[in-house]
């Protein structure tokens, strides 16, 4: 996202000690609820596997502190201004209107956080007469989680509005309270419409929220809230129960902590290894440090899990060296953000968790599938790079020697094994896709400590805060998107969604077509989680109906949302290659399309031949 302009900095003044003090508080509950996340997940590990004696109550404590880690990281990210937006047409109208819009998007939070808070706190009060089976404690415990969350979300946007001038304010609180108001007294007109609200609600206000810049994860709330609450006799408090089950689902807990190790394996120097020995075994060859690119992504993703972690990772550790052989910086952000792209399928991608909790796809299964059509994606994109680099002058350029690149393999062998250890962690039974993100965790610690001898401790506390604010972030949608997806499907849309799509001419070849088109849509409005969870329960089941395999159809959707997230002018994921770059986006925009042109190419041959998809998954 960027910076704030004047007027949206941080609360100043007494609201701004308010502000600091409150902050601090839940970072460092947020940070302890990581921690602890990572402690219970193992301890259950070793419990079942090493010790024999699997601890009954692990993954029940996991869920409850589960719900509390993601409302505090939501809550948080609210103060830091940083729930994830579209801002690409509200950042052409100049820096002069900017404040205004970023306060309506605090505003459009505001305004659901005070809808919702009587509900939520219905809620709590409910799952109080429920005990827990092996903890045997009041759901009261787990529940208030949310009325919590909602409560400090209130209190970080009346804090942050002070930050603003009054009129940026002012106009963004009267503008989100005229609007809630017309759509309320307009209840009695929308309720005859029928399956038309589906279109008033969830196209036309969703896309008015997401275009004028308000926080994705409260436009699908918003638009959700009002749906139920006007059109239908169901009591919001069942949006509640939505969200609750669809953030706080224990498979989800991959997200922070594979998060949590895409920045351990930075601060680590692990992935600091894996680029030298890339760079000394292809530095010398035309073009050969974007070679490097493509391949450190493609490690780098298959341990952090997150493509923002994948570049910041990679990014600094290549740039320099190559803007030092001549390689221009529009360039270097178009094949970063392409490589985003191209390893959207490397496990363990939080895309591909996301995937396996929303649709019952095997997770152990997305894993295995999801390694050739990443390689195959870097093929197509190796191709452009060797057209583009085929004049380079390398005159100026050390060829390694053969005793450097060994030692460099030596030095990146404990870091590249990573990957496989985790891999083998799922396959083999020894933890499940949730829990295996801890082992990669421990073994991160330990090759820091012990192999690679460096392990900032100072940065541990920072680390554990960003990592629950950007999960935070992350799950608030996936639980504002879970409940529109039931939403949908109540109103019994998905069911003419899917006779719609399996009448659709060419089978399943026509079915993928279309699909690839609409998750390229998607994935460069809505971001590929959001897609998913949205759309996955709608359109896997119609695949398998059709004749596709589900792990063959996940990879096309992936790699066709991976598209759509980074290309401009909208993928927000291009963008942030940008910021980690520090490259004005108008430099990348010409040598991108290049790179997106050999990922359509990948895309459609992973498409067209299963096997790609489907060759070593077990029979």
């Amino acid at each position: 996202m960027a910076g704030h302009e004047a007027g949206a900095g941080a609360p100043a003044g007494a609201f701004g000690m308010i502000d600091t003090a409150l902050g601090r508080l839940v970072d460092l509950a947020a940070a302890t609820l990581v921690a602890a996340e990572i402690v219970i997940l193992l301890a259950g590990v070793v419990a079942r596997y090493v010790l024999h004696r699997p601890l009954t109550w692990s993954d029940e404590l996991a869920t409850t502190l589960f719900l509390w880690l993601a409302m505090l990281g939501a809550a948080q990210a609210v103060r830091l201004f940083s729930h994830m937006r579209m801002t690409a047409l509200i950042s052409m109208l100049g820096s002069a209107r900017r404040p205004f819009f970023d306060a309506l998007a605090v505003a459009a939070g505001l305004a659901f956080c005070l809808l919702i808070f009587p509900w939520a706190w219905e809620w709590a009060h409910e799952e109080a007469f429920i005990t827990t089976p092996a903890l045997e404690i009041s759901g009261a415990w787990r529940a208030a989680a949310f009325p919590t969350g909602v409560a400090l979300m209130i209190a970080f946007s009346l804090l942050r509005l002070t930050s603003f001038r009054l009129a940026d304010a002012g106009g963004a609180l009267l503008l989100a309270g005229a609007v809630v108001g017309l759509f309320w007294l307009a209840g009695p007109t929308l309720k005859p419409l029928g399956n038309l609200n589906l279109f008033i609600f969830f196209v036309l206000g969703v896309m008015s929220a997401v275009f004028l810049g308000a926080p994705i994860g409260f436009a699908f709330a918003l638009a959700t809230f009002g749906y139920i609450a006007l059109t239908t006799r169901v009591a919001p408090i069942v949006m509640v129960g939505r969200m609750d089950e669809g953030m706080s689902h224990l498979i989800l807990l991959a997200v922070p902590l594979f998060v949590f190790l895409g920045a351990l394996i930075e601060m680590t120097g692990m992935a600091a290894a894996m680029v030298r020995f890339l760079a000394n075994l292809l530095g010398h060859v035309r073009g050969g440090l974007s070679y490097v690119l493509i391949g450190a992504m493609y490690l780098v993703s298959g341990i952090s899990g997150s493509k923002a972690a994948d570049m910041a990772a990679v990014a600094p550790a290549l740039f320099p060296e190559m803007k030092a052989r001549g390689a221009k910086p529009g360039d270097l952000v178009a094949l970063l953000s392409a490589t985003g792209a191209q390893t959207e399928t490397i496990p363990p991608s939080i895309v591909l968790i996301t995937i396996g909790s929303v649709t019952g796809v095997s997770i152990a299964a997305l894993f295995t599938g999801g390694l050739v059509p990443g390689l195959v994606l870097a093929a197509t994109l190796c191709v452009v790079v060797a057209l583009r680099y085929r004049n380079d002058d390398l005159s100026h350029v050390r060829r390694a020697s053969g005793g450097e690149i060994l030692r460099s393999l030596g030095i990146a062998v404990p870091a590249l094994a990573l990957p496989f250890v985790i891999r083998a962690a799922v396959v083999e039974g020894v933890a499940t896709a949730t829990e295996v993100s801890t082992i990669g965790v421990a073994y991160a610690v330990l090759a820091g400590l012990f192999v690679y001898r460096r392990f900032d401790w100072k940065r541990l506390y920072p680390m554990l805060v960003e990592t629950a604010v950007l999960s935070g972030a992350i799950l608030f949608i996936i639980g504002a998107a879970s409940a529109m997806a039931w939403g949908l499907t109540q109103s019994g849309f998905s069911t003419q969604l899917a006779n719609a799509m399996k009448a659709l001419p060419g089978g399943a070849a026509g079915f993928l077509a279309v699909s690839i088109l609409a998750f390229i849509i998607l994935g460069s409005v809505l971001e590929g989680i959001p897609a998913i969870v949205l759309f996955g329960p709608l359109t896997f089941p119609i695949a398998k109906a059709v004749g596709v395999h589900e792990v063959h159809y996940a990879m096309v959707v992936i790699l066709a949302m991976g598209l759509g997230l980074f290309a401009p002018p909208f993928g927000v994921g291009y963008y942030a290659a940008c910021a980690i770059g520090k490259v004005h986006p108008d430099e990348g925009m010409r040598p991108i399309w290049g790179y997106m042109l050999a990922l359509l190419v990948g895309l459609v041959a992973v498409a067209a031949i299963p096997w790609f998809s489907i060759g070593f998954l077990p029979k």
